[in-house]
């Protein structure tokens, strides 16, 4: 069966994941952290490309963006998967492939899926073992919305400003919603979405944006989707 092409839909959120080949390590320091997140940065503001999230792994990195053309997103991930190979390559005396084949995916219906989106990246390092706070990994985002550390490069998704109407009140709001882990049941949800390059989203808004694209957005019958618990405000 011929592969799908990738998704791609201008002015929606994409969860995005690019892995290491055959599991192993795309980063063996801070430097290389450094120099990843830089490219990134550099390439989502050349390309148009809105960063509201982002996560750096050993062996992965994640990424919640929105893109604003149809060239925005793949350029992005073209120009730092080539450019952070020959840095990595060049420093650490190797050769060949870093990069488990190519990025993969997912398009999220912003108002229920984003915000489960970030606390499953901000998470991730927990349930990796790399530390005991979400917002104590230093290569996250997460810090940046718990109100820990300041970050340049970053537009913070509507969802997240629904969450409160002071950035103390959000910020305290993410930080539930981190403590609470209720959107980490959703986890596998949204990995398998993004390795399939399918849409998350309820059957109303994945037909709006199939009447955008003859690609096809879910699999052959688009089931139930779970309903999203959205956080009380905080007064």
């Amino acid at each position: 069966m011929a592969r799908l092409p990738r998704l791609n839909l201008p002015g929606y959120p994409h969860l995005v994941l690019q892995s290491g080949h055959n599991s192993q390590p795309i980063a063996l320091g801070a430097p290389d952290y450094q120099q990843l997140l830089q490219l990134i940065e550099a390439g989502a503001a050349r390309h148009r490309v809105a960063l509201h999230a982002w996560c750096l792994l050993p062996t992965r990195f994640m990424l919640l963006l929105t893109p604003s053309t149809e060239e925005g997103l793949p350029l992005l991930m073209q120009d730092t998967g080539r450019a952070y190979v020959r840095y990595f390559n060049g420093l650490h005396a190797r050769t060949g492939t870093l990069w488990d084949g190519r990025y993969r995916c997912t398009v999220l219906d912003p108002a229920r899926w984003t915000l489960p989106a970030m606390v499953c990246m901000d998470t991730e390092p927990v349930r990796r073992g790399l530390v005991l706070q979400p917002d104590a990994y230093p290569w996250s985002s997460c810090a940046r919305y718990t109100g820990l550390r300041p970050q340049a490069g970053l537009t913070a998704p509507a969802a997240l400003w629904e969450l409160g109407n002071t950035p103390f009140a959000r910020e305290n709001a993410y930080r539930r919603l981190l403590d609470e882990g209720d959107a980490l049941a959703l986890w596998p949800r949204l990995l398998d979405a993004a390795l399939h390059g399918w849409v998350l989203g309820d059957a109303a808004f994945i037909d709006t944006l199939q009447q955008q694209t003859d690609r096809r957005l879910h699999k052959k019958r688009a089931g139930r989707l779970p309903k999203m618990v959205h956080s009380a405000r905080t007064s």
